[in-house]
């Protein structure tokens, strides 16, 4: 099976809130690096730089929402335990 093949077998298929965690922790590494070590020459250059800034910005505030979220989940089914182990 090809790599397109693959790709379109799997895109039925949506990643788990863990899988988009690293994924979005990966992209704040990168994104950071390339502030960070970013070389600027120019004023193109510097356009880069600001674009790379707002997308580390933008994927941590997500990483933040998803990790709230889940801690959410994670106590709502802590309660929910809780509550059901005080009914008689």
């Amino acid at each position: 099976m090809s790599e397109a093949d693959n790709a379109s077998a799997g895109a039925g298929e949506l990643p788990n809130r863990d899988e988009i965690l690293d994924l979005l922790e990966d992209g704040i590494r990168e994104a950071h690096r390339k502030v960070k070590e970013g070389r600027v020459y120019d004023a193109e250059n510097e356009k880069v730089r600001i674009k790379w800034i707002r997308a580390l910005a933008y994927a941590a505030n997500v990483h933040r929402q998803m990790q709230n979220d889940r801690d959410l989940e994670e106590l709502s089914e802590r309660l929910e335990a809780l509550e059901e182990q005080e009914q008689p």
